[in-house]
């Protein structure tokens, strides 16, 4: 049979809201528990789940309706049962009409079109014995229900009590605005929690003297914009990074759990994180160590384009070795990154920019970029991971062998 499932008192006075969502549609299976609208109060935004398992037959109102305390939200039954129509007695809540609200004496209460066939000895019955009218199908003429329904509806056991979850609009100090952890980001946040969770995080710091490379990047730009893209910084941090971990080749690695295994890996694949309005892409650059400056530059570009478009092939954002989290262009002095697991290193490249250095006793102003690489201590010791970075600085300093 299908049943209606009305708006319920949540408390605190309210007496209606404004369904914000429907998280449902007409065909939908629904399971007990599951949410079937967001619903807003004057107080606060209810998550309402629902009492029973089965096929949404009918959403009864739209997104932005106001509806009452009592009021039919969705029937909830067997694919292709019939809807019974809710009248304007089934709108209000049951307790609407008053505890001395007069009746016949001795005959069935005339109940509107589609209303519940039932004299008042039976609803005095249901009052006893806690039965909720609408719930009851009669069995006597015309579909009157009798003191043998309401007695067999007693005895069945209590329909699950809907837990209302509330979400609070305001708390001590002000008005709250609740943005739902969806897409690109909700996978962010699960793909972050599961790196805290397996890797043992460690960073090292350092820094490079980027004068000679920001020399040589100034006089590749024209090559560059020939071929229709922006030379940064980013392709010969790459180009760098390829060549150290040729040098320290278990930071080009994952750890098998299962197997107790280091996996290094053979082939040079660099993840790039891109930022998105919704959370982060890392697309890779495969075979990085095969392709000249100016290609990688090409294709970071390509890549960066088609994760902020969401046109990013599946095989684009697999395979990946090794990432940079490059926020030069934003700036910071330095970062603590988390590995894109299960790689186990990752390094975040900060902003070049002029700083007040000592070389030679005297102060000296030097382009410099600091350098922050986040690592598994179950795979790589600190002192490999700073003679990573010393071999990595080395390079950046000597850009002309990363453009050859």
């Amino acid at each position: 049979m299908a049943k209606q499932f009305r708006f319920p008192d949540v408390g605190e006075g309210i007496s209606e809201g404004e369904i914000v969502r429907w998280l449902v549609k007409e065909g939908d299976e629904v399971k007990a528990d599951q949410p079937l609208a967001e619903i807003e109060t004057d107080k606060a935004v209810v998550e309402m789940p629902s009492p029973y398992s089965g096929t949404v037959l009918r959403l009864h109102h739209k997104e932005r309706d106001i509806v009452k305390v009592g009021q039919v939200l969705v029937t909830i039954g067997a694919p292709g049962e019939a809807v019974p129509e809710p009248g304007p007695a089934e709108a209000a809540p049951a307790s609407a009409a008053g505890p001395g609200a007069p009746v016949a004496a001795d005959a069935t209460v005339p109940p509107p079109p589609g209303g519940i066939l039932a004299t008042p000895a039976v609803r005095m019955l249901a009052r006893e014995l806690g039965v909720d009218l609408a719930s009851v199908t009669g069995t006597g003429p015309g579909g009157r229900i009798t003191e043998a329904d309401i007695e067999a509806a007693a005895k069945r056991p209590a329909e699950k009590k809907v837990e209302i979850k509330v979400k609070a609009k305001f708390d001590l100090y002000g008005e709250l605005e609740r943005i739902p952890l969806r897409g690109v980001r909700r996978t962010t946040a699960r793909h972050m929690r599961e790196s805290l969770d397996k890797a043992a995080h460690v960073t090292h710091c350092d820094e490079a003297d980027a004068t000679r490379l920001a020399s040589l990047r100034d006089s590749m730009r024209s090559a560059a914009e020939a071929k229709g893209f922006k030379l940064t910084f980013l392709p010969f941090i790459v180009k760098a990074v390829v060549e150290a971990l040729k040098l320290h080749p278990t930071l080009n690695a994952s750890l098998d759990d299962e197997e107790g295994e280091i996996v290094v890996k053979k082939y040079y694949n660099i993840g790039i994180a891109v930022d998105v309005p919704d959370g982060l892409i890392v697309p890779v650059v495969k075979m990085a160590d095969e392709k000249p400056v100016l290609a990688v530059a090409e294709e970071i570009q390509a890549l960066a384009k088609a994760a902020r478009e969401r046109t990013l092939d599946l095989a684009d954002l697999k395979g990946g070795t090794f990432s940079i989290t490059n926020v030069g262009a934003i700036g910071g002095e330095a970062a603590t990154p988390i590995i894109n697991y299960p790689e186990v290193a990752i390094l975040a490249s900060m902003k070049i920019a002029d700083r007040a250095r000592v070389a030679n006793g005297a102060v000296v102003v030097r382009k410099t970029l600091p350098l922050c690489l986040s690592f598994d201590h179950r795979v790589v010791d600190g002192a490999e991971a700073a003679r990573f970075t010393t071999d990595l600085i080395r390079l950046l300093e000597d850009p002309e062998k990363l453009a050859a």
